[in-house]
């Protein structure tokens, strides 16, 4: 039987007290997928396609990757059947939220000659609903600094205002972080305290399936009372924090934050950039999987027959030749540099340009990199530091 929830919501997240967490139990799990398409949101989450986690829709509980868990490390993934029953046991896999709010292809308007003028008809602007499952804190941060990017500014992009005031976030907190993850370090995670609707903490024993859960919103709080919950004791509560504290210390990677937006203004000319390049195959993987990157390029299209126009705008990325290209030739030529401005702005200039970093510590960069460049080694050798993060062993060393 489902209680009713009270819809005033506590003083500040981060104080919430135990009054404020539930017990979600693992076979409610689908009431709560259900809850949510009957409110008329489009359930987006993590299912297995193509030997990865992928983030497409959601039906059922049959199409989540119960039991899958993934290694990852420099260049490597690889997706494992484990025989569990964990919802969540995996860490990320190569594609982010931003392909709903952002998408990676989008037509801005067509147009149509007639009597020797062409009627320009904009696009109307996307208004479904989304529900997002499973969005581990790291994600919930990149979404807040796209925030900052599409609608922080003096212009603001209105598809993705319009997707981003339509979404229903369940956050996941995360229990299994992988060998490229360093959200602690970047303070972006394991446990997610911004943004979300609801949040979960899967907590799986031997003879107990559950979630710990936490409200943070009154749209959550109205879905909570649709299905079953109860009131989370002491003993579990603390469980759940024993876990996130073990994913905090379990973190495969680690970033040095102190002054490094100046170490790499101070370092335009360090040999590490020559280093890096000559490894760099400029393949633009690690801006495509990233989940904060942004920069796109505008395609205008036009038919055989030149009564029929179109314009596109597209994921690019600063790795491309052609991106910094004007009158003249491209200014960004050589690899070196390319590399440069992509790991300068994401650490340096991204925080003058929106107060905060623009990097949150997910690894997918490290993980889906083809020659396993790792930006958190990239950031010691600038420093002048030789030593290694100790890292779970990846699934090559194992094998």
């Amino acid at each position: 039987m489902s209680k009713q929830l009270s819809l005033k919501m506590p003083k500040a997240r981060t104080e919430r007290a135990e009054e404020s967490k539930f017990i979600l139990e693992a076979s409610h799990l689908g009431q709560l997928l259900s809850a949510l398409i009957g409110k008329g949101y489009r359930a987006i989450g993590p299912t297995v396609r193509d030997g990865a986690i992928v983030y497409d829709e959601l039906h059922s509980l049959r199409d989540l990757p119960v039991g899958y868990t993934d290694e990852q490390a420099p260049g490597c993934y690889r997706l494992e059947k484990g025989g569990g029953r964990a919802f969540f046991n995996y860490t990320v896999g190569p594609q982010s939220w931003k392909k709903f709010l952002h998408p990676p292809s989008l037509r801005l308007w067509k147009a149509d000659r007639e009597d020797h003028r062409f009627q320009v008809v904009q696009e109307i602007e996307q208004t479904t609903k989304f529900a997002f499952l499973g969005v581990r804190s790291c994600e919930l941060q990149a979404i807040l600094i796209q925030d900052k990017v599409f609608m922080g500014g003096q212009f603001v992009d209105p598809v993705y205002q319009a997707c981003r005031d339509n979404i229903f976030v369940v956050a996941v907190n995360c229990t299994k972080p992988g060998g490229t993850c360093f959200c602690q370090s970047m303070g972006t995670g394991p446990k997610a305290t911004v943004g979300f609707d609801l949040a979960l903490t899967e907590v799986l024993e031997a003879k107990a399936h559950y979630f710990v859960l936490e409200v943070g919103s009154k749209k959550g709080a109205e879905v909570l009372a649709e299905i079953p919950y109860r009131q989370a004791d002491k003993k579990r509560i603390q469980t759940a924090n024993r876990i996130l504290a073990r994913s905090a210390k379990r973190m495969g990677r680690a970033m040095d934050q102190t002054n490094l937006k100046e170490l790499l203004y101070k370092n335009y000319e360090h040999p590490r950039w020559k280093e890096v390049a000559s490894r760099c195959l400029s393949c633009a993987n690690c801006t495509m999987a990233c989940p904060t990157c942004f920069c796109t390029t505008v395609e205008d299209l036009t038919d055989l027959t030149g009564q029929h126009a179109e314009r596109w705008r597209k994921w690019d990325s600063c790795f491309a030749m052609d991106f910094s290209y004007i009158y003249g030739g491209s200014v960004r030529r050589s690899v070196k540099s390319r590399y440069r401005q992509w790991m300068t702005h994401k650490l340096a200039t991204w925080v003058d340009q929106f107060g905060m970093s623009g990097c949150v510590g997910c690894g997918r960069c490290i993980t889906w990199c083809p020659v396993g460049i790792d930006i958190t080694e990239e950031v010691r050798a600038i420093r002048g530091q030789t030593s290694k993060p100790k890292s779970p062993k990846s699934y090559k060393e194992k094998n």
